[in-house]
């Protein structure tokens, strides 16, 4: 067997992670597939290692504008898929072309299927651009002959909005990569730090309208002013709108810049050095999918305080204390709940990276390779289930 892969609207972050762990764990002839095909842009094709059974397709249009890309997956891509012998498409970006089957699709973006997460953005382009997905998205979750979700709560939320699929569907979640594992530490009292040697909390992610920083920098100044001695380390890159909300929330509660410290984006080889210099992980996102974040603060073994929201609770249990994202006393009751005992911290930390050594790219791999196989085999048969957690 033949598989191609639609990487025409994958240009960063975790849906690129995605594609290249995967690649680079995959062992395609194990699973009856012995080619794949890639068709991408030229930056993503350079991240993508070599392999004996890997094609790699450079399509310049693929580096081009949105517009120049959906009209090249919707007249081009099908009798390329075609051209190239291939027996089943993988499209992990989420809308997929018409005029092939089989397509095997992922839900990777929860925004456009959550109304309240989605209204965030109002009448903005980005706004609208989610509508828009939110209508593409469901026509190809619809229609493809199978789909990998990540999480449950993704199956459950996405199937809601798209009502029943016509194809087989599979929960595989996504791999942390093993540079994220860290040593366990040793947890000290609240009463062992102090203003010249301060607590370190860490918040990685991109400043947006449903990470809620400025909440968190709220929390933190409450914390502070009960005597505790933090710092907040805010990591990612910024929605502007969002960064000029985290910006006034920092003017009004460290005019002084104190103890809230923006680091703004870092390369992904950058954030073990960061999870190793902080004491207490913070994720306090409203809106996720699969929280690769929250994996990483999990491998790297360090105590977790996270939103109740979305899939958070499924991935993290019981390994974790948990707070409202949108208000800002019940993050910092969270966060001084784990600060009160080192021994609870301790214990959670290792139970938090303990879970997270579940979730390896070899796993995510080998079973999103076994999915493909068995669509192919089955294609054109009745729906199937899968559960696989």
């Amino acid at each position: 067997m033949r598989l191609g892969v639609d990487a025409s609207n994958l240009r960063a972050g975790g849906g690129v992670t995605h594609l290249t762990e995967l690649l680079h764990a995959a062992d395609p002839v194990a699973h009856g597939f012995t080619q794949v095909v890639v068709w991408a842009g030229k930056s993503l094709l350079e991240k993508i290692e070599e392999r004996p059974w890997l094609v790699k397709a450079w399509v310049p249009a693929l580096d081009g504008g949105l517009a120049r890309r959906i009209f090249w997956q919707r007249t081009e891509l099908p009798q390329l898929v075609r051209q190239a012998g291939c027996d089943a498409l993988l499209a992990p970006g989420g809308t997929g072309p018409g005029g092939f089957q089989p397509v095997i699709t992922m839900s990777r973006n929860m925004l456009p299927f959550e109304w309240r997460e989605l209204a965030r953005y109002r009448r903005s382009p980005i706004g609208l651009r989610l509508l828009l997905l939110r209508f593409a998205q469901a026509r190809t979750l619809r229609s493809a002959a199978g789909v990998i979700f990540l999480t449950r709560y993704a199956r459950e939320a996405v199937t809601r909005v798209t009502g029943p699929l016509n194809g087989t569907s599979s929960i595989i979640p996504h791999g942390v990569s093993t540079r994220f594992f860290q040593a366990l530490r040793p947890q000290s009292p609240i009463e062992h730090y102090s203003e010249a040697r301060p607590l370190r909390l860490l918040y990685v992610s991109i400043v947006d309208l449903y990470k809620h920083q400025w909440h968190v920098v709220t929390a933190v100044a409450r914390l502070r002013a009960r005597g505790l001695p933090l710092v907040l380390d805010l990591v990612g890159p910024a929605y502007p709108p969002a960064l000029a909300r985290l910006r006034r929330a920092i003017a009004a509660c460290d005019p002084r810049g104190e103890f809230v410290r923006y680091a703004g984006a870092a390369a992904n080889t950058q954030l073990p050095m960061h999870y190793a210099e902080a004491d207490v992980c913070v994720f306090a996102s409203s809106c996720e999918n699969m929280p690769n974040i929250l994996l990483e603060g999990m491998a790297a073994g360090l105590p977790i305080a996270c939103s109740n929201r979305g899939p958070m609770p499924e991935i993290l249990a019981d390994a974790g204390v948990y707070f409202d994202p949108e208000q800002p006393e019940d993050i910092a009751r969270a966060v001084a709940e784990l600060l009160s005992s080192p021994q609870r911290r301790a214990v959670l930390a290792a139970h938090a990276q303990q879970r997270a050594q579940a979730y390896s790219w070899q796993r995510c791999a080998g079973e999103t390779l076994e999915f493909l196989a068995q669509v192919v085999r089955n294609y054109g048969t009745p729906r199937v289930v899968l559960e696989r957690c």
